[in-house]
């Protein structure tokens, strides 16, 4: 086990929360923790978006560098280093770590960084593009999968985590696990933190609050599992008879478990029987285990950022606001996009509903150009068109500063890539499945707002008739709307009739607007992504609003003010026992899980290790040989290989996953059947045909593809002797540069 590196690369992290804690608290004036629990992710972000920028005049050192400068200037210049926390900044560095370690620990039993048959996933992709990057002499990097071409894909994350490589002098076969760790580390304490700060505002205890906010971001799980073991303790008979529960149910027994099966029960055709696959319905815990190296995964700590910021400009006074909404908002907006465009719609979007609800006078950023727009006299109307009109320019002020931070990747990959559409999406899910992903949460949410909406005006029996008519709007055919709609009306009436409603309210309302969004629209070709994608930043929406609410319901709120006659200690009762029995259920994941990831062997090891590559010695020895050879390999080395690569690593089927390009970076005339999506059909069919020809096609035609992909080696290996009639042995042009048992890798000569 490498615990050498493990020291160091908390100790990196740490040390970089630990600048950015002057910023934080200059940022987030108004938080309890002086936005301490904030300082990691925050740091990473001004490091990642200057040395992006600087990055396209030179990559490496020197956007490492700069990066490391802006951020320490940023701290001495912006920052205020007397409203630091002490103690709240060392309860936060206690927290990143145990989360640190967590990951750690899991993927010491299981490093491999590896497709099929080893590991589930796209870790090829995620591992080449941190390989790509840290060959880049400037940014973008070249596509290991299509070389000669830059990456087409938000590698925002991948280049922060070869710049975290290079600092800390780390190879990438150790690095991915690592920085897999930070990112996870990184959502956990910002989620501590955000749902502590708004705990605080709401009366509830902040580490309470902010406890129950890592909780539900980084260990909680849907209802799979719960159902799971429930149809396995209840007889045969009743079990099939309740609703949700699985059909075959009855006879899983826990030995069965399996941490994929939870992340896959939402179809992404239900109205179509042929498409048996189900979407991605992830949660974090879930990702971290499968760990992939993935954007949506990495960009979750800057999305938290983001919501942070518009909870410090809800909060705060004109000054803070116009800090925030200025200077904060749009490169940390601007990032979530560079690590995964899909983030980018939804930071925007929540941007938008903060601007429009936020308690206050907006004019007040104005300052003295703002005086006398709107008077004590003013109609509602006129107040509200004013306030509409001035979220709208603000969220435009922050989509404009967001791509001019990041303008290089939206001019030279996002324009560059190819066109989407958006459809209507025609197909309702169907409500079990919805209720296993969303349940836990719901649940919470219906209690929270009975609660709120019960006053005089609205009794009991009309929140009740509601209720009713959500539950029969879903069983006549529009489940996501029979869910979603009574939230989004009562969170809409109670933000704009009583603006102390607050914060949860509007993560609530933001979260099942999205659930309600991917039920009417999607992009086609992509609707496993749109799912995928975006119920993850549902799920942390709502994990931070349960965290608030929960605790809020178990301290017998909300109730107003003039309904004395309400038995608080009902509440009190009724409130508690629901947030616990949510806890347990949600934790029943990570109960089943996390244990079974600890213990055995890793792969092509004895004993513990972060080894991502250890594996390759064991199940792929001459390659494995091959492949390092390559890797020592200076500079970016053109390297053919079979195509196209998959999520298959077998030989015998000639499969080679791309392995040579993706676990060294060297980039390959055609990798994994994802440039199709990329690049688009002919494109992709005349390189696939190209490939076919270097390996089997004449000694002419070979050298004019030679010369036209400046081809520097020809990997034959065991998958290209399976899929092609390999004819290069001869070739006047070849030489052999390396050999291991059945693995050549012939040099072209210049």
């Amino acid at each position: 086990m490498e615990y050498g590196l493990v020291g160091l690369w908390l100790a990196t992290y740490l040390v970089l929360g630990l600048a950015t804690l002057p910023l934080a608290a200059a940022l987030f004036p108004r938080f309890e923790d002086a936005g301490a629990a904030l300082a990691v992710p925050l740091g990473l972000a001004v490091v990642a978006v200057v040395a992006h920028l600087v990055g396209h005049l030179a990559f490496g050192w020197p956007a490492l560098a700069a990066g490391l400068v802006a951020l320490l200037a940023a701290s001495a210049l912006l920052g205020d280093a007397a409203a630091v926390q002490e103690r709240a900044s060392a309860e936060a560095a206690g927290v990143f770590a145990a989360a640190f370690v967590l990951v750690v620990a899991v993927r010491a039993y299981n490093p491999a960084i590896a497709p099929l048959p080893v590991a589930i996933g796209e870790k090829m992709l995620d591992v080449g593009l941190v390989q790509a990057s840290l060959r880049a002499d400037a940014l973008p990097p070249e596509d290991m999968w299509f070389a000669g071409e830059t990456v087409q894909y938000h590698y925002g994350g991948h280049m922060l985590s070869a710049l975290l490589a290079l600092l800390t002098g780390t190879a990438p076969r150790f690095a991915y696990n690592l920085a897999l760790a930070g990112f996870y580390a990184a959502l956990v304490t910002a989620a501590y933190g955000l749902a502590g700060a708004v705990g605080a505002v709401h009366d509830v205890p902040r580490r309470v609050a902010a406890g129950l906010g890592a909780f539900f971001v980084g260990v909680a799980g849907n209802l799979h599992t719960a159902l799971r073991v429930a149809g396995w303790l209840l007889p045969d008979g009743l079990a099939s008879s309740v609703p949700g529960v699985p059909a075959d149910a009855a006879t899983w027994t826990p030995t069965d478990f399996s941490y994929f099966s939870a992340s896959r029960v939402l179809p992404v055709r239900p109205a179509d029987p042929s498409v048996t696959y189900q979407a991605a319905t992830e949660f974090p815990l879930f990702a971290w285990i499968n760990a992939d190296l993935h954007a949506h995964m990495m960009s979750q700590p800057f999305m938290l950022v983001a919501v942070a910021l518009l909870f410090s400009y809800w909060r705060g006074d004109a000054s803070t606001r116009r800090l925030v909404l200025v200077g904060a908002l749009p490169p940390v907006v601007g990032l979530v996009g560079l690590v995964n465009i899909w983030s980018f719609p939804t930071a925007l979007a929540l941007t938008a509903l903060a601007l429009l609800f936020a308690p206050g006078d907006p004019t007040d950023l104005l300052g003295r150009y703002g005086e006398g727009l709107v008077d004590d006299a003013a109609s509602r109307a006129r107040r509200e068109a004013l306030r509409v009109g001035a979220a709208l320019v603000g969220t435009l002020a922050v989509l404009a500063g967001a791509v001019l931070w990041t303008a290089p990747y939206w001019v030279g990959v996002v324009a560059e890539g190819p066109g989407q559409t958006v459809t209507v999406w025609g197909h309702w899910t169907p409500l079990g499945p919805l209720v296993v992903v969303h349940g836990v949460f719901l649940a919470t949410f219906t209690a929270y707002f009975a609660r709120r909406t019960a006053t005089g005006r609205v009794g009991p029996l009309s929140i009740l008739f509601v209720g009713l008519a959500a539950v029969g709007v879903a069983a006549l055919g529009a489940p996501a709307v029979g869910l979603t709609l009574p939230f989004l009306a009562a969170g809409a009436w109670r933000l704009r009739d009583r603006p102390d409603t607050g914060f949860p309210t509007l993560l609530v309302g933001a979260g099942v607007g999205l659930v309600l969004l991917v039920e009417l629209v999607s992009v086609e070709g992509e609707r496993f992504n749109v799912i995928f994608k975006y119920y993850a930043h549902v799920w942390l929406f709502f994990s931070v609003a349960a965290a608030v609410l929960l605790p809020a319901l178990a301290r017998g709120r909300p109730t107003l003010p003039d309904e004395a006659d309400v038995d608080r200690e009902r509440l009190r009762r009724t409130g508690t026992a629901l947030g616990v029995g949510l806890i347990a259920l949600t934790g029943l994941y990570a109960g089943f899980a996390v244990p079974a990831q600890l213990g055995g062997d890793p792969v092509g090891a004895e004993g513990p290790t972060l080894d991502g590559t250890a594996y390759t010695y064991a199940m792929y020895p001459d390659e494995a040989e091959a492949i390092a050879w390559l890797n020592g390999q200076p500079g970016r080395q053109t390297v053919v290989t079979a195509a196209p690569g998959g999520y298959r690593w077998r030989p015998e089927a000639g499969k080679g996953a791309s392995a040579p390009a993706s676990l060294t970076g060297h980039p390959t005339v055609l990798g994994w059947f994802h440039e199709r999506q990329y690049r688009g059909d002919e494109p992709y069919e005349r390189r696939l045909s190209d490939v076919r020809t270097i390996y089997q096609g004449s000694a002419a035609d070979q050298r004019d593809l030679f010369d036209r992909y400046g081809v520097d080696y020809v990997y034959v290996g065991p998958a290209e002797r399976t899929k092609y009639d390999v004819a290069v042995a001869d070739h006047p042009d070849l030489e052999v540069a390396f050999q291991a048992g059945n693995v050549t890798v012939y040099a072209v000569r210049t």
